[in-house]
């Protein structure tokens, strides 16, 4: 039984080269992809929703010339993503949690020595599966470790949230329910265990040979050593130096059949790897997906 004060996956961070190629991939993985969306400081994103309340952020450059300013001026998500894209072009940068007091996480990250930054504050508009916009706003708090420039964990708190309902955005042909595992790479996992069960207020369970994992209230995140990635993916990693390193996002499935079915039909190259579909990375995706039944 996790304790009660164990955090929730929000949503992941995805650089991504072009929106367009993003949105072209993930639909042919089987992805329903909400309608692209600009964010006041240059970035725009395209996002997969999903039932268990989580979500992907592909997350790409819609004003260059407006995302260097922000970055100037000490916004933290911009200026981490920019670093991104310059040393890694597309992968997994971020892993964001959940949270109902921004402001104390800052306060919180700011005591342990793990502050990324001032908080930011953000509105933009949504358009949902029918048609109709909303505007949903937010307040981020951000932490990090500065021997990982490639990695960013923030909270999350949405002051004025997203519908529940979200219709036909949460409806996928591959099945996909919802996260199952996250899973980044570092050499010695235990330098960055700190982090992390700051970040997810809970402690890390037991050290394995490949790697440490860290539980969330609502799916795992693993730290696996180069090697260990292998042995669970049968695909190497090339990060650029130490420091974590987004390896694998893994989506849990209503029926791996009905994924398998969905992916060899649109001839999206794959591996069967025990219990798991692994697809390599590939332009407009940055990262090695998963699927796996949900238990």
């Amino acid at each position: 039984m996790l304790p009660v004060e164990a955090r929730e996956i929000d949503h992941l961070v995805l650089p991504v080269e072009s929106l367009d190629v993003a949105r072209d991939r993930l639909s042919v993985l089987g992805f329903t992809v909400a309608p692209d969306a600009r964010h006041p400081f240059g970035t725009e994103n395209a996002c997969v929703f999903f039932a268990d309340d989580t979500y992907l952020e592909p997350l790409g450059i819609g004003s260059r010339e407006d995302c260097e300013a922000a970055a100037r001026l000490g916004n933290v998500f911009v200026a981490r993503y920019l670093a991104y894209r310059f040393r890694q072009g597309e992968g997994l940068s971020g892993v964001v949690v959940k949270t109902s007091d921004a402001a104390s996480d800052d306060r919180r990250y700011r005591a342990e020595g793990l502050s990324a930054g001032d908080i930011l504050n953000f509105s933009r508009t949504m358009t949902l599966g029918d048609g109709s916009s909303f505007e949903a706003s937010f307040r981020l708090a951000f932490a990090a470790d500065l021997r990982a420039p490639d990695f960013l964990l923030f909270s999350c708190q949405r002051l004025n949230p997203l519908p529940a309902d979200r219709g036909s955005l949460v409806v996928h042909k591959n099945g996909a329910v919802g996260l199952s595992r996250i899973v980044l790479v570092e050499e010695n996992p235990s330098d960055f265990q700190y982090l992390l069960e700051m970040g997810l207020e809970q402690r890390a369970a037991n050290a394995h040979s490949f790697g440490l994992p860290v539980e969330a209230a609502n799916c795992q995140l693993d730290i696996l050593t180069p090697q260990g990635f292998v042995a669970h993916f049968s695909f190497g990693v090339a990060p650029r130096g130490r420091g974590l390193f987004g390896g694998a996002v893994v989506l849990a499935v209503g029926d791996l059949k009905v994924t398998e079915a969905y992916l060899t039909a649109n001839a999206v190259a794959y591996q069967k790897i025990g219990a798991r579909l692994v697809v390599p990375p590939s332009s407009g995706q940055g990262v090695v997906f998963a699927f796996e039944e949900k238990p």
